[in-house]
């Protein structure tokens, strides 16, 4: 992305942004974005290991962050991480990101999101790779964003908000 092409850009634009991020070699830059996925989930949550379903992550002025712990084995955490727009939990949560945590490679990869069906459901034919390493780039590099967007306005997860869930 030349400089001329980011002046014109409106801030906060993520997803004109994502239009112009498209690396060469994307399964290397896939896999450290799923690392760098993880350092961030881990310092934002960093009690994640200790919740048993839900959580609620709190920050001044902000709305609210909610967890879900949706499948735990030895090596893998599956999770859900949404953001909550109303007072009715049920009515309206977006961005609702289902993450698998890799706990021993240390990565954490975008399975499905609120607007987009997880790769399986998207793909049938598992020739289309570079359609599929689109569609996860697209997916992680979201995440990614999302992540430093909750980091930067200093989300607190605690396991006495656990209880408030």
């Amino acid at each position: 992305m030349g400089n001329r092409q980011r002046g014109s850009l409106l801030p906060g634009k993520l997803i004109s942004i994502m239009s112009f991020v498209n690396p060469v070699n994307k399964s290397i830059c896939l896999e450290q974005v799923c690392e760098s996925n993880y350092l961030k989930l881990f310092k934002l949550i960093p009690d994640l290991m200790v919740f048993k379903e839900t959580a609620i992550g709190l920050a001044p002025h902000r709305t609210t962050l909610h967890l879900e712990i949706i499948e735990r084995t030895p090596h893998t955490l599956t999770v859900e991480l949404s953001h909550c727009f109303n007072k009715n939990r049920d009515e309206f949560m977006a961005p609702a990101v289902k993450i698998r945590v890799y706990l021993d490679a240390q990565l954490a990869e975008v399975l499905s999101d609120h607007a987009r069906a997880g790769v399986a459901q998207v793909f049938k034919d598992p020739g289309l790779s570079r359609e599929i390493m689109n569609y996860k780039w697209r997916l992680n590099y979201f995440l990614q964003k999302w992540l430093d967007h909750c980091l930067k306005n200093d989300y607190l997860f605690s396991p006495n908000a656990e209880a408030l869930a």
